[in-house]
C-alpha cells in the first residue's frame, strides 16, 4: 500500500524521476594527486524522490568501465584512475581524475574547477610532508612565486591568464639538504564564468515608456552551466561616459534625443563583487539608411515600427561640412543643359563620342573618392562632438539645436560670368 501511494506521488510530481540531476562526487581531502600507498574519501550525493527513499539507497561506483563491489555512500581509494558514482534512477556523475606518484615532490591541484573571480590554490608537497625549503612556483615555465619553507601559492583571483602548465621544486632534507628536485608538470584550466557580453537592439519600450519614446538596449551574456545561479549587475555607457551605473537590470532605455547616436554605446557585465568584469564591443547597427533587419543577432525584435507604421532609422545621414565647390560643366548640346541667349556655347566633344580610358578610371574612382570625403568629414563632426562634450557638457545641446547649413554645388556655364545651381 506505502509503495502504490508513494508511486502516485511520483506521478503526480511531472515527471520529477525522469529529471533527476546527477549525483555530486566529491573528493577529500581535495587534491587529485596523491603519494603511493596513501587514501583518499570519495563521496557520492544525490537526490532521491519519495518512491527511491522506501528502500536503501544503492550506490554504484565505477572505475574506468569497471564496475566496484562497493554500495556505500562514501568509499576509500588508493587506485588511479578516472572514478564516477551513480545513485538509482539518476545519471552517472562527472568524473574524478585521480593520480598517484612515487616522486619525492607532487604538486597538488584541487579536483572542482576553478572559474574566473575564484581563488586558485596550489600545493608543493614533499614525500609524505616532508618540509620543502627554497621552494619555487613555475607557470608555463616561468617562476612566479618563491618560498623559503613550504607553502601554497594562492591566485586570489584567477584569470583566463592563469591557465596553463604548473611547476614546483624546492629542497628536502634527507638528512642533509638535497640538490633542487622538480615535480612533474600539472595542467590548470580556468574556467569562463561568463561570455563577453554583446549589446544590442531591442525596439522601442513598451508599456509606460512608450510615450516617452527612445530605444531599448539589453546587454546580453551567458553563464556557465555550472554557475548558472550567478547574479550579475549591468552598467551602460555613452563614450567614456557611465549612463547608467552597475545595477541588476539589462536593459537600458536610450533617449529619444540620443538615438541618432546610438554606436557611441557599449555596456559592461561583472559580479556582484566585482571580481569579473567583461564590457561589450562598440553597438553594431545595419547600413547605413537600412533599417533594422529583424533576422539580425543584434535586433531580436527589431521589426517594432516608429509612430505612423514608419520602420526605425538609427543613423542619420553623413552631414558634409566642406565649403561649396564650384563645378565645371562642359558646354554639350544634351538635354537639361541651357545657354544663355546673348551667346552662342562653345563648341564641345561629340555627343557620341567614347571617352579615352583616363576619363574612364577617373569617372570610376570620382564615387569612391566622394565617399571616403563624406566619412572623413563624418569622422571629424564625431570627434569634435566627442571633445565638446568633455571640456563643456553644457553647451552641447546647443549644438544639437543649431541647423547645420547644407553645402550647396555650383556650375559655371560657358560664355557668361554668372553661375547657376545644379540641382543633384
Amino acid at each position: 500500500m506505502w509503495a502504490l501511494t508513494a508511486l502516485l506521488l511520483l506521478v503526480s510530481s511531472s515527471g520529477q524521476a525522469a529529471t533527476l540531476e546527477k549525483p555530486i562526487l566529491s573528493l577529500h581531502p581535495p587534491w587529485t594527486t596523491i603519494f603511493k600507498g596513501e587514501r583518499v574519501t570519495l563521496k557520492c550525493d544525490g537526490y532521491h524522490p519519495l518512491l527511491l527513499e522506501l528502500r536503501p539507497i544503492s550506490t554504484l561506483w565505477y572505475l574506468g568501465h569497471l564496475l566496484l563491489p562497493s554500495h556505500k555512500k562514501s568509499i576509500e581509494v588508493q587506485t588511479p584512475g578516472v572514478y564516477r558514482c551513480q545513485t538509482r534512477g539518476a545519471p552517472v556523475s562527472d568524473p574524478i581524475h585521480l593520480s598517484v606518484s612515487n616522486d619525492w615532490l607532487i604538486l597538488q591541484v584541487p579536483y572542482t574547477p576553478v572559474f574566473e573571480g575564484e581563488p586558485l590554490v596550489l600545493r608543493c608537497r614533499g614525500w609524505y610532508d616532508k618540509v620543502v625549503y627554497k621552494l619555487h612556483y613555475y607557470h608555463d615555465g616561468q617562476a612566479v612565486r618563491y618560498f623559503h619553507s613550504s607553502a601554497n601559492y594562492t591566485v586570489l583571483q584567477a584569470r583566463a591568464s592563469d591557465s596553463g602548465r604548473y611547476q614546483c621544486s624546492g629542497t628536502m632534507r634527507i638528512p642533509v639538504e638535497s640538490a633542487p628536485m622538480f615535480s612533474a608538470k600539472v595542467a590548470v584550466t580556468v574556467q569562463e564564468l561568463f561570455r563577453a557580453p554583446v549589446l544590442r537592439v531591442m525596439g522601442p519600450p513598451e508599456g509606460r515608456g512608450a510615450a516617452l519614446g527612445g530605444v531599448v538596449l539589453r546587454c546580453d551574456t551567458h553563464l556557465h552551466p555550472q554557475k548558472r545561479d550567478t547574479p550579475l549587475q549591468f552598467a551602460f555607457y555613452k563614450y567614456s561616459r557611465a549612463v547608467r551605473r552597475f545595477d541588476w537590470g539589462a536593459e537600458y532605455t536610450v533617449p529619444e534625443p540620443e538615438v541618432e547616436e546610438l554606436e557611441s554605446y557599449w555596456c559592461e557585465a561583472a559580479t556582484a563583487t566585482r571580481s569579473v568584469r567583461k564590457r561589450s564591443p562598440w553597438l553594431q547597427l545595419p547600413g547605413p539608411g537600412s533599417p533594422l533587419d529583424p533576422a539580425s543577432t543584434t535586433a531580436p525584435r527589431a521589426a517594432a515600427l516608429a509612430p505612423g507604421n514608419k520602420p526605425l532609422f538609427f543613423r542619420r545621414p553623413p552631414v558634409s561640412r566642406s565649403v561649396p565647390s564650384v563645378t565645371s560643366v562642359p558646354s554639350t548640346t544634351s538635354t537639361g543643359l541651357q545657354f544663355p541667349a546673348s551667346g552662342a556655347p562653345t563648341a564641345g566633344p561629340p555627343a557620341c563620342a567614347q571617352p579615352t580610358p583616363l576619363e574612364q578610371s577617373a569617372g570610376a574612382l570620382k564615387p569612391d573618392v566622394d565617399l571616403l570625403l563624406r566619412e572623413m568629414q563624418l569622422l571629424k563632426g564625431i570627434l569634435s562632438r566627442v571633445v565638446l562634450e568633455l571640456k563643456e557638457p553644457q553647451a552641447l545641446p546647443e549644438l544639437r539645436g543649431t541647423p547645420e547649413t547644407p553645402t550647396s554645388h555650383f556650375a559655371v556655364s560657358l560664355g557668361t560670368p554668372e553661375t547657376t545651381p545644379v540641382e543633384s
